[in-house]
């Protein structure tokens, strides 16, 4: 529901937060991906409780002195500051002999790598994983490609691979950055992988595992693949109790998908009740809902959703 709910009932008192979970604590993890996928990792890692070192390469020259050479740094800086917010960020030149010292000095105490190179490259800087792991036999590396294996090679960003995916409907954009994010969730999640690997292992060595952002995006796909969102599914569309609505002020997402909730915003449109689950699915119940939606504002919506237990939320047109 929206956040301007007006209602007279009993509020109980707040619980109190849980102590944060740090299952991270005293792991040193140090990253060399750039744009979105390892940064963003990087802000669950440390929430998590790790140490975080972030190496760049030198801005171009063509820049003002102390800019980033993170390409998210131009783009947004806002969003590179949120997602730096307790990282450590130095400047390395990997391609020259005192930064390749400079790295693996950094190695020599480093749990987990974050890379986020084409495997061709990371081979260039001397980066590939069995160089790495015959000189540091604890270190673990999560490397963020694009698409797995033989495909990591190909070029492509996050909208590519969600237009690989059935994600990109129509001209217009995704409305947020899916398989980049969702990427950035499973990069912290091989950490945390490599992590409890190397701890309940025997040998004690680190792990190798690959992250592609075309596989994250395959992921978020999982429900429109089976048929979910599709128009014919149950939340593409095809049930009247789980759509977005015009009202009379403005729009309202309506997610009334479970039996007593559609009974109850069929009670509140006039629909007559039925346990028949086909009548959410017929253009008469779509109809009477989106007439009875039309005649209410937001205000009178956000107060029928707290009294007769209605999930929906009001938005502006």
């Amino acid at each position: 529901m929206s956040s301007n709910t007006e209602s007279n009932a009993a509020v109980p008192p707040p619980v109190p937060a849980a102590p944060a979970l740090r299952p991270l604590r005293g792991v040193r993890v140090f990253s060399l991906a750039l744009n979105l996928p390892g940064p963003g990792a990087l802000m669950r890692l440390r929430a998590m409780g790790a140490t975080c070192t972030k190496a760049e390469p030198p801005a171009p020259k063509s820049l003002p002195a102390g800019a980033s050479g993170d390409p998210m740094g131009l783009y947004n800086p806002g969003a590179y500051a949120a997602m730096h917010a307790g990282v450590k960020v130095i400047t390395i030149d990997l391609k020259s002999d005192k930064g390749q010292a400079a790295l693996h000095k950094a190695l020599a105490s480093t749990d987990v790598l974050l890379t986020s190179f084409r495997p061709s490259a990371l081979a260039k800087l001397g980066l590939g994983w069995k160089a790495l792991h015959k000189r540091y036999p604890t270190l673990s590396q999560v490397a963020i490609v694009g698409a797995p294996g033989a495909r990591a090679e190909e070029p492509g960003h996050d909208l590519t691979y969600l237009a690989d995916n059935g994600l990109v409907t129509g001209l217009d954009l995704p409305p947020t950055l899916f398989a980049d994010m969702g990427g950035a969730l499973m990069t912290s999640e091989a950490v945390l992988k490599a992590v409890l690997a190397q701890r309940l292992g025997k040998s004690g060595k680190g792990s190798f595992q690959e992250v592609a952002l075309s596989e994250a995006a395959a992921w978020l796909a999982l429900p429109r693949s089976w048929g979910l969102t599709q128009p014919s599914g149950s939340v593409g569309g095809a049930h009247a109790g789980y759509k977005v609505y015009p009202c009379k002020d403005g729009r309202v997402a309506v997610a009334a998908l479970e039996p007593h909730f559609a009974a109850a915003l069929c009670a509140a449109a006039g629909v007559p009740a039925s346990a028949d689950r086909a009548l959410m699915f017929a253009p008469a119940t779509h109809q009477a809902i989106a007439a009875f939606l039309l005649t209410q504002t937001r205000r009178q919506l956000d107060k029928l959703a707290v009294a007769k237990d209605i999930p929906l939320h009001t938005l502006a047109k």
